[in-house]
């Protein structure tokens, strides 16, 4: 013999109806089917209810499109600090630096980003001079400066002080 499964007895069921705080699409459809299923077939609905009910549905879906255009684009603007810093690469940056103790300010100081990392959700630039740095304590950021100990090519190619003319 076949047994009932007791979880759909009715005093198993909810007492109230908890209705829900959002009206999408699945649920306008089947507002409007009921409607229509329902109507008085010798007076019909009107035609002009009709085309509004549908344009009402038509503005339904296209709101919910965007928005969830939207949420997309937000979700694309949170973007990992390692790559929204990452074109800091080979530039040159100036940071204050601090006493450890008295968190006084001590003086300036620049050095080329090697690397960027992430601590605690933000970025971190690891510098030239082994130094860490946030990277919301630069103070200016550059091009690196031109190498100043690599010898000057004449016009004739041959470098300055290399026997070139005699």
């Amino acid at each position: 013999m076949t047994t009932i499964d007791s979880s759909l007895y009715l005093h198993n069921q909810q007492l109230e109806r908890v209705p829900s705080p959002e009206l999408g699409k699945d649920e306008f459809l089947k507002i409007l089917m009921t409607q229509l299923q329902n109507q008085d077939p010798t007076s019909p609905m009107d035609d002009s209810q009709f085309i509004s009910q549908m344009a009402s549905f038509s503005q339904l879906e296209q709101t919910m499109n965007m928005a969830n255009s939207i949420d997309q684009l937000v979700q694309k603007q949170n973007v990992s600090p390692i790559l929204q810093y990452s074109h800091m690469i080979g530039k040159d940056v100036s940071y204050h630096t601090y006493d450890e103790d008295t968190g006084a300010q001590l003086d300036t100081e620049m050095s080329t980003v090697i690397a960027v990392s992430q601590y605690e959700g933000q970025a971190v630039l690891e510098l030239e001079n082994d130094e860490k740095i946030y990277a919301e304590s630069i103070t200016q950021v550059s091009e690196p400066e031109a190498d100043t100990g690599t010898e000057s090519i004449g016009e004739d190619g041959a470098g300055a002080g290399a026997g070139g003319r005699d």
